[in-house]
């Protein structure tokens, strides 16, 4: 039986999604470090050079790969959160829902769980294009927060990274962290977090002495 191949024609007819569907397959089946560009080709249907030309190598077809799914992740979640009230709630409610799927996707499971010396650099060393996608996002957010008084003042490229990390702490740590802690009261301890520390504290309270006053 002769397999079916996807590279006739120019290289460049060949969509990026089935390499990286290809790729993604190998992650989650033999881990990060085994994955090559050979067996990649192989499982895309596609010769060597066809994938080469697209992808020079192996760090950059799984750093591409993790950029279209876990970015897929960020803007599915913002796209869910748009109909929520003030920018702090939009904020709120897309980090926790990040940070909930993140923890529990395939993809992320396979990378932390057979190689995690692998997302160490982002770790300790630089920020990948999907950290950097996120911390946009929440830039957006708080910068809309502060426009309309849901988010308190402060540098936004500051408070967004703040938040980025917080966020992902609760994504790499959540299996240890869920093992004798129920994940969804976790997620919820998130979204109190997240929200407390937006407010404006002083706003806050100057509003509720104002209501209590009224009531008098």
């Amino acid at each position: 039986m002769t397999s079916q191949r996807h590279d006739d024609g120019p290289p460049n007819r060949i969509a990026d999604d089935v390499l990286l569907d290809a790729a993604r397959t190998c992650v989650l089946a033999i881990g990060v470090r085994r994955t090559t560009l050979a067996e990649v080709a192989r499982r895309a249907g596609v010769s060597r050079m066809t994938l080469y030309r697209r992808h020079p190598d192996a760090r950059g077809l799984l750093a591409a790969l993790m950029t279209r799914e876990f970015g897929d992740v960020v803007r599915r979640a913002h796209a869910r959160a748009s109909t929520v009230g003030t920018a702090r709630g939009r904020l709120v409610a897309a980090a926790v829902e990040v940070a909930r799927e993140l923890s529990g996707n395939p993809l992320m499971r396979a990378v932390l769980d057979m190689d995690p010396a692998t997302v160490l650099p982002y770790i300790v060393e630089r920020l990948g294009g999907t950290q950097r996608l996120a911390e946009q996002v929440l830039r957006e957010h708080i910068a809309d927060g502060h426009r309309d008084g849901s988010i308190r003042a402060g540098d936004p490229a500051t408070q967004a990274r703040a938040l980025f990390l917080v966020v992902q702490s609760f994504v790499l740590s959540s299996r240890p962290a869920t093992s004798d802690v129920d994940s969804s009261a976790l997620f919820g301890e998130l979204s109190h977090l997240l929200d407390a520390g937006l407010r404006d504290r002083h706003r806050h309270d100057t509003g509720a002495a104002t209501h209590a006053r009224a009531s008098r």
